[in-house]
C-alpha cells in the first residue's frame, strides 16, 4: 500500500503547530509500516490524550482514542483478545510517564507484543507548557517559572529495567534512522519501546530559549551521537541513539494461550 492510503486524509489539516516534531514522528511511522507491507487492518493503534494521542485520528488504522495514561492498558486488552493484531501505542511524556507510568512498566515487565512509540519533548504541550517528568532540572515552564528542580526519567534505562525486550531511541532529526528502528520494534515478538526525542518550539523551545524548529532540530544533530561510534567515546554526555535492548523471552499472550489451553484441557 502507498503511504497515502494509510491515512484519514479528511482530517488535514492536523492540529499540531508549527515546527512540531511529532509531524515527522508520524511520517516515520508511516513509511515503517509501509515497507514492512502492512495491511491497514491488521493494526490497531491505540492513544490517549495530549499532542502526540493525535495521530490515532490521522491514520486508516483500527483505532482508539483513550482516556489519559491508559493508551497502555486498553492496548493489552485488544492484544489478549486479538492476539494477531499489530498494537502500535503512540505517547507523549505523561501518557507514558507520569499518569501511566505504572501500565509502562508492567507492559514491560509481562513483555507483551505492543510496540510503545515515546515521543519526548519534555513538555506538557496541549494544556500549556507545563513541566514532564521527562523535563529534567533547570528548565522553564507554566508551572515552573523560577526553574524546574525534578530529575528527568531516562526513558531507555527506565525500560530496560522494567524488563522490555526491544529498546531504541532516535529523533525527528534523524527521521530516516527512526524509520529503521520502528521497522524493527514493530516486526519485534515482544514489548518493545523507541523514544524518539521530539520538539515543541511553541512552548519548550520559546521558553527555555532553546530557538525555533529547525534549530532545535539541529541540536539533536549536535548533542546526540550514534551508539559505539568514537564521537559517544569522546564526549560521554551526548545522548546516544540507536538500539540498546533486543533479546528474546516468551511472550505474554502466547503464555496466556498456554493457560486457556492448560484450563480447558482439566475442564474436559
Amino acid at each position: 500500500m502507498a503511504v497515502k492510503e494509510y491515512l484519514r486524509e479528511r482530517f488535514f489539516p492536523h492540529m499540531w503547530c508549527p515546527g512540531c516534531g511529532h509531524g515527522t514522528v508520524l511520517n516515520s511511522l508511516l513509511r515503517a509500516i509501509e515497507e514492512l507491507g502492512l495491511d491497514k487492518n491488521d493494526i490497531v493503534m491505540t492513544s490517549g490524550i495530549g499532542c502526540s494521542a493525535r495521530i490515532s485520528g490521522y491514520v486508516d488504522f483500527h483505532s482508539l482514542h483513550t482516556i489519559h495514561g491508559r493508551a497502555l492498558a486498553f492496548a493489552t486488552g485488544v492484544k489478549l483478545s486479538k492476539p494477531d493484531l499489530k498494537l502500535l501505542v503512540p505517547m507523549g511524556d505523561g501518557d507514558a510517564l507520569a499518569i501511566g507510568g505504572n501500565h509502562f512498566i508492567h507492559a514491560a515487565r509481562r513483555n507483551i507484543d505492543i510496540t510503545a512509540i515515546i515521543m519526548n519533548n519534555r513538555i506538557y504541550g496541549m494544556t500549556g507548557g507545563q513541566f514532564s517528568p521527562l523535563s529534567g532540572p533547570g528548565k522553564k515552564a507554566t508551572t515552573a517559572p523560577y526553574l524546574t528542580i525534578d530529575n528527568a526519567f531516562d526513558t531507555v534505562e527506565l525500560a530496560k529495567a522494567a524488563g522490555a525486550t526491544f529498546v531504541a531511541r532516535s529523533t525527528t532529526y534523524h527521521a530516516k534512522e527512526c524509520t529503521e528502528l520502528l521497522k524493527q520494534a514493530i516486526s519485534h515478538k515482544g514489548f518493545s519501546v523507541v523514544e524518539i526525542l521530539s520538539q515543541c518550539p511553541t512552548h519548550y523551545g520559546r521558553k527555555n530559549k532553546e530557538g525555533d524548529a529547525v534549530q532545535m532540530m539541529e541540536g539533536y544533530k549536535n548533542n546526540t551521537a550514534k551508539l559505539g561510534s568514537k564521537a559517544l567515546e569522546d564526549k560521554p554526555s551526548l545522548i546516544a541513539r540507536g538500539i540498546f535492548v533486543d533479546v528474546e523471552r516468551p511472550e505474554y499472550c502466547q503464555e496466556y494461550d498456554k493457560i486457556i489451553a492448560r484450563a480447558m484441557k482439566e475442564e474436559v
